[in-house]
């Protein structure tokens, strides 16, 4: 298996025995790190503004922040997908925003559910359905977004 660009950049940190098993998850690995990172960049919107204004609203607010920078962290670093050209930017920048929207419906739902509806805490359930949201967005990411050509 070929090593991706961020693979080479944290190698050195994994010890040489684990580094065969990093090397064939890599991926997955990535989409983690980055899917984090994506969640921090949710979450740093979404509490200040849940200050200010209701939950839902900052939600919806914290949720393009986060396609945006998830979009292109997905296509140049997790998948590393090389096309660039107008076409292909259309079609995985629109199936990209259309899982996300996917998914937030999905964790509004969750929100709707559990905070408005049973008077469960809003920053516990945001961060359980941030769980549910990243294998969702994994998923759809990996198997039809950035899907490699056979």
């Amino acid at each position: 298996m070929n090593e991706s660009k961020f693979f080479r950049v944290y190698k050195r940190l994994i010890p040489q025995r684990f580094r065969p098993l990093v090397l064939r998850y890599q991926e997955a690995i990535n989409y983690v790190i980055f899917g984090g990172l994506t969640t921090v960049v949710n979450l740093v919107i979404y509490y200040p503004l849940k200050l200010v204004i209701d939950y839902l609203i900052a939600n919806v607010i914290a949720w393009v922040g986060s396609v945006i920078f998830a979009f292109f962290v997905n296509k140049a670093f997790v998948f590393e997908d090389s096309r660039w050209d107008p076409k292909a930017l259309l079609f995985q920048g629109a199936t990209f925003a259309s899982a996300r929207l996917l998914s937030l419906a999905m964790e509004e739902l969750i929100l709707i559910v559990f905070v408005s509806g049973l008077g469960m805490s809003a920053n516990i359930m945001k961060l359980l359905a941030q769980i549910i949201v990243i294998i969702v967005n994994f998923v759809a990411s990996k198997f039809i977004i950035f899907r490699k050509k056979q």
